[in-house]
């Protein structure tokens, strides 16, 4: 090759290589002018590979075997529950006359149950209800909780 030759390349070579970079060079720009402008307005990106993110917590719903029982009574409590990275584990709670919830257990594995005794429940002010609520957990540290699904009390 002389000094004033230009080297040989097929011409759809050399445009495919050339456009690939200019397409990269270009797209990296724009992110970064995407990423300078989303943090001028106290917005933010994520340019994550592979994976995903997860953006929403666990439904999960309670269902009782039982709506009555009498006190001392085996109550079986069930949760179905679902989430778009999958559920790590449902905690089982009984909502207190005081409003604070007491933890029953909790199962790491569908199908997700917990057996639990019918407290004694009735009081001074007349309540016969236990409350109860579950919680899925997903990988991500998110909650759902269900519903309050309430047990009377049998005399």
């Amino acid at each position: 090759m002389c000094d004033g030759c230009a080297p040989v390349v097929p011409p759809d070579t050399a445009t495919r290589h050339t456009t690939s970079r200019h397409s990269r060079r270009h797209l990296a720009r724009l992110l970064a002018l995407t990423s300078l402008a989303l943090a001028g307005c106290g917005g933010g990106i994520v340019i994550g590979l592979g994976g995903g993110f997860d953006d929403f917590p666990p439904d999960v719903s309670l269902v009782i075997n039982v709506d009555q029982a009498f006190a001392g009574e085996v109550l079986r409590l069930s949760a179905a529950a679902s989430d778009d990275y999958g559920v790590d584990t449902v905690e089982f709670y009984r909502i207190e006359p005081s409003g604070s919830r007491t933890f029953l257990g909790a199962d790491g594995r569908a199908p997700w149950t917990l057996d639990t005794v019918m407290p004694d429940v009735i009081t001074s002010s007349g309540s016969t209800f236990a409350r109860y609520v579950a919680r899925a957990v997903d990988g991500a540290g998110q909650i759902g909780d269900s519903t309050i699904v309430a047990v009377q009390q049998l005399r």
